[in-house]
């Protein structure tokens, strides 16, 4: 079987889809065109389907081995990195074994973390920009409780999806490899960051990834109009596009100059929100440092 070597496992909203690119252009690394499988998951959070959308979605998600295994078959010789980009995995440590005995325990591990605040921000306006979030981001953040209990699609849950350190942790006892870096450095030094990854995955460390300028997903809100909704709607069209017709680099770019015409300007966190995320976050901020040595200078001053 052509298996992943190695699985980026997180988080959410962490650049994991602009990651799966700049990997995929490498001549020695090979990802499957469908990006995140969710198949360690996929029972999961096929359970989790109260929310807005949520059974449409979960309907992307890869329920069977034999599924699963066919997204690699077009690996060749030269790749030396076969990879799997699913950030849900690190949320749900069950799904260890399983990953180990199914994918190898020698498997690498991937992990890509982000500004805890401005994550929590961009999983909200995901789900604004899909029509699917009512809530002011601060309503929302009061509401997580209430719609995990709900059943809603771990999605809404945008400060669990910002707690790192103890995740991290469990991984990082369970694997021998992981690697963890940050969005921010992803964005600020994209070269050295995309080798110094290189080199934890065996493969040409000089390589430079011909499409390192290009950002995809860039998040942010867009004018309501009949072309946005058909772009972010999640309806059972898209489903049958996604998985029929997986969205390549050219699309995306093109999909993202159709969208820079219905921009809006970029809203900002209001101060209750922050502040209340910032005292949220402050002990697992801590804990994470005193974890793995991360360069988190260009995060929340008050997280520092």
């Amino acid at each position: 079987m052509k298996r992943p070597n190695f699985v980026i496992v997180g988080f959410p909203k962490c650049g994991t889809t602009s990651l799966h690119y700049y990997l995929d252009n490498h001549p020695e690394i090979f990802m499957p065109k469908q990006k995140e499988l969710h198949y360690f998951t996929a029972k999961i959070l096929t359970s989790q389907n109260k929310g807005p959308g949520d059974n449409i979605v979960n309907q992307f998600h890869i329920n069977s081995f034999q599924a699963y295994k066919q997204h690699f078959k077009k690996a060749q010789k030269k790749h030396k990195a076969i990879g799997d980009a699913s950030p849900s995995y690190i949320n749900y440590p069950e799904t260890i074994p399983d990953i180990k005995e199914k994918l190898g325990a020698d498997i690498k591990i991937i992990i890509v973390l982000r500004d805890p605040i401005r994550r929590a921000f961009s999983n909200y306006l995901h789900l604004v920009r899909e029509n699917r979030e009512k809530l002011s981001f601060f309503e929302a953040l009061k509401a997580e409780e209430q719609r995990m209990k709900m059943g809603y699609s771990d999605f809404w849950y945008y400060k669990w999806n910002s707690l790192y350190a103890k995740k991290i942790e469990i991984f990082k006892k369970a694997f021998d490899e992981v690697y963890v870096m940050t969005n921010e450095n992803l964005k600020q030094n994209p070269l050295e960051s995309i080798q110094n990854l290189y080199k934890f995955l065996g493969v040409d460390a000089t390589y430079k990834p011909q499409n390192l300028s290009k950002q995809y997903n860039p998040g942010g809100l867009y004018k309501q109009n009949l072309v946005t909704k058909l772009i972010f709607r999640q309806s059972g069209f898209r489903r049958f596009l996604k998985r029929y017709m997986p969205i390549t680099p050219q699309m995306k770019s093109m999909k993202q100059g159709i969208l820079k015409q219905f921009e809006k300007p970029k809203p900002e966190i209001d101060k209750q929100s922050e502040d209340f995320l910032v005292e949220y976050f402050k002990d697992d901020v801590k804990l994470l440092k005193s974890l793995i040595g991360l360069n988190i200078e260009s995060w929340h001053p008050k997280l520092k």
